[in-house]
């Protein structure tokens, strides 16, 4: 009877432990990201295949959507690494998550010098998830997270300067031109919304508000907020492996 009643605690203290703790609702939010990127590069690649003419760097428009795109993604970066440390993941887990993030981001890198070798991407968004990551390592307290976010953004959006210039520093953001790069997601001011996002669900977790949704959500979308990684690595060959053989086969029939 001992054994049965230990044996019983175990359980329930098993679960009532961080690791237990998942947010679906987490999932799903990326899930909406990753699919709402999908589409933006759609974009992109009909716009690069001459289906579309729109003049996308400076179109207000379409870095309207970049920006929400990208943010929401960085938002749940920090989001995801704050309740990571609230489930009290290893640092090798960690580690090991940010070395997949940082070869993804090599192969972006491989992959667009290949395609467009005069604006290969050496500082996109995987390269900045990897970078931020590393930095959201170090302890951070949530008012402090969220105060030095809205100092990043601030500095990222209001200053440059021409020191910032050398491309070594690129990846900084305060230069006082864009690089010529088929993405470019520099620490400033981007590294601001993953930092608010870090100390906004600190927050919520201290006063126990990080809690899972009643609400029952997509399967589909849950995937895809769990598996955003393999997808961002894939769309983009599958969206121009279709996108490309029929565009050849329109212009010759």
């Amino acid at each position: 009877m001992k054994r049965k009643t230990t044996h019983t605690r175990r359980i329930k203290s098993a679960a009532s432990t961080p690791q237990s703790l998942r947010l679906p609702q987490l999932d799903a939010l990326r899930g909406v990201a990753v699919i709402a990127m999908i589409f933006y590069h759609l974009g992109y690649d009909l716009n690069y295949l001459h289906w579309l003419q729109q003049d996308l760097p400076h179109d207000v428009r379409w870095q309207t959507a970049r920006a929400l795109i990208l943010g929401s993604f960085l938002l749940l970066v920090g989001m995801g690494q704050a309740l990571a440390k609230r489930q009290q993941t290893t640092l090798q887990q960690r580690w090991l998550r940010i070395g997949r993030i940082a070869g993804a981001a090599l192969l972006v890198t491989l992959g667009s010098g290949l395609m467009f070798p005069d604006s290969a991407i050496y500082f996109g968004t995987l390269h900045a998830i990897t970078v931020m990551s590393i930095l959201l390592l170090l302890p951070c307290r949530p008012w402090i997270a969220i105060l030095l976010g809205a100092g990043a953004l601030a500095l990222g959006n209001l200053y440059t300067n021409i020191l910032f210039n050398h491309p070594a520093l690129a990846w900084l953001g305060l230069m006082t031109y864009k690089p010529d790069t088929e993405d470019y997601v520099p620490l400033l001011p981007w590294f601001g919304i993953c930092l608010i996002g870090y100390g906004a669900m600190q927050l919520l977790i201290h006063r126990g508000l990080a809690r899972p949704s009643r609400w029952r959500m997509p399967r589909f979308l849950g995937w895809a907020g769990r598996h955003t990684l393999l997808i961002y690595l894939l769309h983009q060959p599958v969206l121009l492996g279709i996108l490309i053989p029929l565009t050849q086969w329109l212009r010759t029939s």
